[in-house]
């Protein structure tokens, strides 16, 4: 039976100027809060929380932190208040407690929604007070030691979560005693045959390699010794769950696994590290690719050591692993192996060791890139610890990354701006596509360009969270600026035919009515739901504007007319004729620009209306065929388009003026010129003008080449 005094002496062995008193408090709230309840084997609930406390104690966690982990369920026992809680024991410790409430009721399903969705909500209490997460890991591992006490469907599911949340957390806090045994009490659940077997073999297995190991371990203390290095060997076997998933991936049977064992090597100092693998090399042959070295590169959950496997004695592969006594103690406490303790009772992690925690200032970025509407359609299954690939900058910097990261993760990993403007890569010196693989050690070279801006197809190959959600981020930002421009258009045209502008629209009480109404919080959002068709401008129209100066729309459409209205709304006076049927709202391609006259066709656009392309324009040839529709030009109404044209010239005195006097002449309009001079005394000029048809804009090419200078004209598509 566990004790408070128990725990209070385990307490202060780390934090001496500990509140003891502030633990005897919480548990005789727990006392009051769960009185009457009992656990599943007849033991008092102040026994199953106390067990969370001595579990949370080998963490070496503070006093508020061991209070929080007796007192984490006494607000849903329903016998306390949340008031009573706070005049107990003040605001700080019932906030974690409601945190990790909240952590606690996520409903879990074995899909990859449910799943991202536990993993955001997560990270979000992670980023805001870390402890809150240990105590949950200590009360899943206390629920783990007792799952038989549950019914079978619950110990599956329970286990399940287990090996997929909780292991992973525990490794990434870097605490491989609690990682190991979560593993090793879910598989017993999920595979009891296999792990029966599994733990029957190696317990046989540990009994008959007991000699192996003794003399193995004293072979490597002889060497160290001969070397004056002072070391402690020990010689350890591996957690089930370990072995298990070795021989699942492999699919080799335990009498072939040959590294079931793994013999630790603790020393004094780094030097030190590399002097006794220099020993274990040079005395056992090392296996090609099985060569480790986490202490010149740390994994990210602060993990050092070297790691490498020889042929050892009696031609036996063996796994050593080479640390600094100081890296065991992290390897082993993880997070709680940086707790410094102030004589004010507080907990913080200070100096050098802030470094180590890099990985949990990434934990606050996700937080703040994820929005709430994050979803697994938005990204795959998030691995907590996923294998690394350890990168340098051209300066020597590590960064690391996870297996299969491309160059745009790099640069995402060195700065949000360098990722957005990455045009190409170098690696080892050498030009590499975007999509290139990284390996261990290879040197990575951005380029950028203030041009550049992300592409959607990088979504397809990159790896890290940070580069997925800061792309999705500018591709959603750059729909919605569209679709507010597209929106604001197609407002634009329905208000006219109600003699309305949009100035005058927004400037009635009614319109700003209509958009709460609606559901927005501004006219912006209109927009741009009318642009990603989600709304149509006539439902914001009938809202806006005064009923009786809402004009009365024509009358029964054809069926055709149906068929576009899904898309577009109508308008009068278009140029364009569609299958016989005129007066549908159209829109010009500003990739081709097209003419009166020009062979064109149409492309029905969702939520912006229907987009008229030259007919050999490539975006419309690369476009679903399906959504193409047969039009013409109405060459009978009279229609103006702006069009574009260079004309290159020698740099004469008066080129200007005899150029704008020639368009004139074939009277166009100017909208705007741009005027250029090079240096090979040529000049190059710019002319946005309109013109009624591709017949009109020949004329007006005509005329210019008329003029005594000019030396090319063409027409300049966008």
């Amino acid at each position: 039976m566990i004790t408070i005094e128990d725990i209070i002496e385990q307490l202060q062995s780390y934090h001496a100027q500990a509140d003891q008193h502030l633990l005897i408090r919480a548990c005789e709230f727990c006392t009051r809060a769960h009185h009457g309840q009992k656990m599943a084997d007849g033991r008092d609930y102040l026994q199953h929380s106390l067990e969370i406390a001595s579990i949370l104690v080998r963490l070496k966690v503070d006093e508020t932190t061991l209070a929080v982990g007796i007192l984490h369920n006494s607000l849903l026992s329903g016998l306390v208040t949340r008031e009573e809680l706070v005049t107990e024991f003040g605001l700080e410790l019932i906030s974690l407690i409601e945190i990790g409430n909240k952590i606690s009721n996520i409903p879990y399903r074995q899909s990859n929604q449910q799943q991202v969705e536990s993993f955001r909500k997560m990270f979000v209490a992670m980023a805001r007070d870390l402890r809150v997460i240990l105590v949950y890991l200590a009360v899943r591992l206390s629920d783990m030691r007792n799952i038989g006490l549950r019914k079978e469907q619950e110990q599956t599911a329970c286990s399940r979560e287990t090996l997929e949340i909780y292991a992973p957390l525990a490794n990434r806090l870097g605490i491989s005693w609690l990682k190991g045994e979560l593993e090793d009490l879910s598989l017993q659940v999920l595979e009891p045959e296999k792990f029966a077997a599994l733990a029957q073999r190696i317990t046989a297995h540990k009994e008959q390699r007991g000699e192996y190991v003794a003399k193995v371990r004293e072979q490597i203390c002889e060497l160290l010794e001969q070397s004056g290095i002072q070391g402690e060997v020990t010689g350890r076997f591996k957690h089930f769950y370990s072995v298990y998933r070795k021989m699942e991936r492999t699919g080799v049977d335990l009498d072939q696994i040959y590294d079931l064992t793994a013999f630790r090597i603790l020393v004094d100092s780094v030097r030190e590290c590399y002097e006794v693998l220099g020993l274990v090399h040079a005395t056992w042959k090392p296996i090609s690719g099985r060569f480790k070295d986490y202490i010149a590169m740390p994994k990210t959950n602060m993990y050092q050591s070297l790691h490498t496997t020889v042929i050892g004695p009696y031609v036996e592969r063996m796994e050593v692993q080479i640390r600094t006594r100081e890296m065991h103690r992290i390897a082993e406490e993880g997070v709680a192996a940086h707790w410094k303790y102030k004589e004010g009772g507080a907990v913080a992690v200070t100096g050098r060791d802030d470094q180590r925690f890099n990985w949990l200032r990434q934990v606050l970025e996700w937080q703040r890139d994820v929005s709430t509407e994050w979803s697994a359609s938005d990204t795959s299954f998030i691995d907590l610890f996923p294998e690394a690939v350890y990168v340098f900058t051209p300066n020597g910097d590590v960064k690391e990354l996870p297996q299969g990261s491309c160059p745009i993760d790099f640069a995402y990993a060195v700065h949000t701006d360098v990722g957005k403007q990455c045009v190409g890569a170098r690696i080892n010196g050498k030009l590499c596509p975007l999509k290139t693989q990284l390996k261990n050690g290879d040197i990575i070279e951005v380029m950028t360009s203030a041009h550049q801006t992300p592409s959607k197809d990088w979504l397809s190959f990159v790896k890290t969270s940070k580069a997925r959600n800061k792309i999705r981020q500018w591709i959603k930002a750059e729909q919605r600026e569209k679709s507010v421009e597209i929106g604001r258009e197609l407002l634009e045209k329905e208000l006219r035919k109600h003699q309305y502008s949009l100035k005058r629209a927004m400037s009635l009480a009614s319109f700003t009515q209509a958009v709460s109404e609606l559901g927005f919080k501004s006219a912006e959002d209109v927009f741009a739901a009318i642009g990603y068709g989600k709304l149509s401008s006539g439902q914001v129209v009938s809202h806006a504007l005064p009923k009786e100066e809402q004009k009365q729309q024509p009358g029964k459409p054809g069926r055709l007319e149906k068929v576009l209205d899904r898309f577009t709304k109508r308008k009068p006076q278009s140029a364009i004729l569609i299958g016989g049927i005129d007066n549908v709202m159209v829109r010009f391609a500003n990739c081709c620009n097209p003419l009166p006259g020009e062979p064109v066709t149409g492309f029905i656009t969702r939520g912006r209306g229907l987009t008229v392309h030259v007919k050999n324009c490539s975006q419309v040839l690369s476009s679903e065929p399906e959504r193409r529709v047969d039009i013409e030009w109405d060459m009978q109404r009279k229609t103006t388009r702006p069009v574009k044209i260079q004309v290159t010239n020698s740099d004469l005195k008066g080129m200007l003026v005899g150029i704008s006097g020639a368009i004139s002449d074939a009277d166009a309009n100017i909208f705007s010129a741009v005027v250029h001079t090079r240096g090979d005394r040529k000049g190059t000029n710019l002319f946005e003008i309109e013109v009624e048809n591709l017949e009109h804009l020949n004329r007006v090419i005509r005329q210019i080449k008329k003029v005594k200078g000019v030396i090319r004209v063409e027409r300049v598509r966008n």
